[in-house]
């Protein structure tokens, strides 16, 4: 009897065991994606699916990876590249270490000839490849091997340093294609997989959720809106490929954050809806134009939105208007609260720095500013971004420390030609700042030219002394401060 049991039990455990299998694997390919996946060398097609599912992934892999590519480069022996490809390490690693243990700067690779330096994504019959920046930055040649063994040299069509992207070309024709899918429908938790060639293990896959999305203020690019995910990315997959279960392009994989140096569970990519215009825009004019307000602005605090009469810390402060910008010709001013832009709602200063730059050039954008605790409607055209100039700095900083500890003196005409000023800029300067003091703790620094107090102007080192003597004790002060060329607005407890 007991062994009847025991014979019953093993069939059903068997039974369950088959039915997982086969819904985990799913149904063959359509005959149509069939032909795709195993269409000779030359074949052209968008390698992606019609039928979503997470039983699909081998599926989605096999239609995919022909189109992943691996680009390796050449350098000069000079001392400069060898420090170009330690910092591409530190950038990828966020610390000084390679792919295979930590650099010894006596011992670095002053001719990487012929090593892997990361993945592409070909997403065009004709060879247009998409990749990272800092996977093709400085190589004097390229090489593209497809996972058919196929080997072509390859030419940098642009550059994009700010988001970390780059666009390169190889001549051929009939290329297998990944199809551009749309990120702004990408919600947290669903499956994706990365694909590259970690360590040169070509067409290698790996499989993931999204972690988190938009993720910014990671330090990584100067432009950040990226994709989290679990999916392990390794050194190589730079420039590889995320894709959700229809095996579209959703995310160009960028960067890891990790304590080792290898995988840990925090990858980001950079998402097609910031990678497809640049790409656009590469392609076809050779650099990136993006939408200008010109404001320097920072996140709305608790104290903040006390200061500026706000109901609630949302939308973002605007600590200076830039000169003849498009913001100073729409009425923007400084002090205002930018709470609404093109009819969306404003939470922070990354989320208005996405907007403005993916702006068209010449669009009269709506703008919903509280001004003085009233809300106010403003009319903004964008205009092109300055190469040199930045659309946003989103610059955060916090303080409940007292001034106690500060040395300052009027600004002369130097420090305002120092400070980058058009004009001869108004105030007075900090030259001394005490160690473990509470402006120290504050973080004003040497250098910094405080603007204003409590919204009003600093035009002498007399008007600074009057306005610090009326201040009362535990009083909150507004300042407004100038560093590097940049306005700034500080809570400060007296």
């Amino acid at each position: 009897m007991k062994q009847r049991l025991q014979r019953k039990l093993k069939i059903l455990v068997g039974l369950a065991i088959l039915a997982m299998a086969v819904a985990w694997t799913g149904q063959p390919l359509p005959s149509s994606h069939a032909a795709i996946a195993n269409s000779p060398a030359g074949a052209s097609a968008p390698v992606a699916l019609d039928s979503p599912g997470e039983q699909g992934f081998a599926r989605v892999a096999h239609a995919v990876t022909p189109a992943l590519v691996n680009i390796t480069g050449s350098w000069g022996a000079r001392p400069r590249d060898a420090r170009e490809f330690r910092d591409r390490m530190e950038e990828f690693f966020r610390f000084p270490r390679g792919p295979h243990g930590p650099m010894d700067p006596l011992l670095e690779p002053w001719e990487p000839r012929g090593g892997g330096m990361g993945s592409g994504v070909i997403v065009s019959p004709d060879g247009y490849i998409v990749t990272n920046n800092h996977v093709v930055q400085g190589a004097s040649e390229l090489t593209v091997t497809l996972p058919d063994k196929r080997e072509f040299e390859a030419k940098v069509i642009g550059t994009d340093p700010k988001t970390d992207l780059a666009v390169i070309k190889v001549d051929a024709r009939d290329l297998p294609y990944v199809r551009w899918g749309d990120s702004s429908k990408v919600q947290g938790g669903e499956y994706v997989l990365a694909i590259g060639n970690p360590f040169g293990l070509n067409s290698t896959v790996t499989l993931g959720i999204v972690s988190a999305l938009g993720r910014g203020r990671m330090g990584i690019t100067q432009y950040e809106d990226f994709i989290q995910t679990d999916a392990a990315i390794n050194p190589g997959n730079s420039g590889g490929a995320l894709v959700n279960v229809r095996g579209e392009l959703i995310g160009i994989n960028t960067a890891i954050v990790s304590r080792t140096g290898g995988y840990q569970g925090v990858g980001f990519a950079v998402p097609v809806t910031m990678a497809k215009p640049i790409y656009e825009s590469l392609r076809e004019t050779g650099r990136v134009v993006r939408g200008y307000l010109g404001v320097g602005i920072q996140d709305v605090t608790q104290l903040l939105a006390e200061l500026f009469s706000l109901e609630e810390s949302k939308g973002v402060l605007v600590s200076d208007v830039a000169e003849e910008s498009p913001a100073e010709r729409g009425g923007l001013k400084r002090g205002d609260v930018i709470v609404g832009y093109r009819d969306m709602p404003v939470e922070d200063a990354v989320s208005l720095q996405r907007m403005v730059t993916r702006t068209p050039i010449g669009t009269e954008a709506p703008i919903k500013v509280v001004r003085d605790g009233r809300e106010k409607d403003l009319t903004v055209k964008i205009g092109e971004h300055p190469d040199a100039m930045k659309v946003a700095r989103a610059e955060h900083q916090e303080s409940t420390s007292a001034l106690a500890g500060v040395l300052v003196r009027e600004v002369d005409t130097q420090i305002g030609r120092d400070l980058g000023r058009n004009r001869k800029t108004r105030g007075v300067v900090v030259t001394s700042v005490l160690p473990g003091s509470g402006a120290d703790r504050a973080g004003l620094s040497r250098g910094d030219v405080i603007r204003e107090i409590n919204r009003q102007p600093i035009t002498s080192l007399l008007d600074y002394e009057q306005l610090i003597a009326g201040l009362k004790e535990d009083q909150r002060v507004l300042l407004l401060i100038n560093r590097r060329g940049a306005s700034l607005f500080l809570t400060v407890k007296v």
